[in-house]
């Protein structure tokens, strides 16, 4: 066997596990409860019209597709992971609009060239393995002119730092795969998009969660509903010490993170970079 059939092989087996990790746990859910309003804050950031092409890539089940499909455009939503399609199209049926769900790999989506007025992706291309690759993906698809939009939780950010906390936990990453946290870094992300792109707009702003009433409560959340903790906690399997070593860092990071304002309930704040430009022509 060739060194490019070894590299698709694994490369397979890796989304193949990635899209085993998001389907696990229930993501829809989490979307629906901590980070509704994400999604349309950035198409709204986006400016989204009736009637533009619209392609939200890793859409999950929707946080953003939906909000695009509201102001009438014409919205693809892809992703690796379709077992989320099912909520995502009762979401969009509650809220009386249609949109087209396409299963796409975020580094080799299926869609001819310069084919889309916007591609967005909101919590979704940050967590694809190989970030140039999934930057060339989301240029190639735009039309010259076109708008780019993306939402992504930072480093230095609550979520951030989860995932640095989980790190030394979990399996070491594939060759080549990058944090995807990095997506929350302007720097990072001129870098990967190059002289391809003009009119760049960055921001950084907090989302206030106010769903859990201690640490404790963020942990049990995330250990049934977050695929990605959850994978870790698996990776764990019967190690008992780790997991509870595993359970205390999570806890005392939340903790870090939240505070209870005069006579309001325990909230955090949770960092992500919004990052919109527009596609170079030629």
């Amino acid at each position: 066997m060739n060194d490019k059939t070894d590299a698709d092989e694994a490369d397979r087996a890796l989304k193949q596990k990635h899209r085993a990790m998001w389907a696990s746990g229930d993501y829809p859910a989490l979307a629906s409860e901590l980070v509704q309003d994400l999604g349309a804050i950035l198409v709204d950031v986006c400016k989204i019209k009736p009637k533009q092409r619209v392609l939200d890539v890793a859409a999950g089940a929707g946080n953003a597709a939906i909000p695009a499909a509201m102001m009438g455009a014409e919205v693809i939503a892809s992703d690796l992971t379709p077992e989320m399609f099912d909520a995502g199209r009762h979401q969009a049926a509650d809220r009386g609009v249609e949109l087209e769900w396409v299963e796409a790999d975020a580094e080799a989506l299926p869609f001819e060239d310069d084919a889309f007025d916007v591609v967005t992706s909101c919590l979704g291309v940050m967590f694809a393995p190989h970030h140039q690759a999934g930057a060339d993906q989301i240029v190639r698809v735009c039309k010259p002119g076109g708008t780019i939009g993306l939402l992504s939780w930072t480093p230095e950010g609550f979520i951030g730092k989860m995932f640095a906390a989980m790190k030394p936990f979990a399996p070491p990453p594939p060759a080549g795969a990058q944090p995807p946290p990095l997506w929350g870094s302007e720097d990072h992300v001129r870098e990967l998009f190059g002289d391809r792109i003009t009119d760049i707009r960055a921001e950084k702003r907090m989302l206030a969660i106010h769903s859990f009433h201690q640490p404790a409560d963020f942990l049990r959340y995330f250990k049934s509903h977050y695929g990605p903790t959850i994978s870790v906690y698996k990776f764990l399997g019967e190690d008992q010490e780790k997991a509870k070593a595993l359970d205390t860092a999570l806890t005392e990071l939340a903790d870090s993170f939240g505070d209870a304002h005069g006579d309001a309930a325990w909230q955090m704040e949770w960092e992500y970079l919004i990052f919109t430009a527009t596609k170079a022509r030629a």
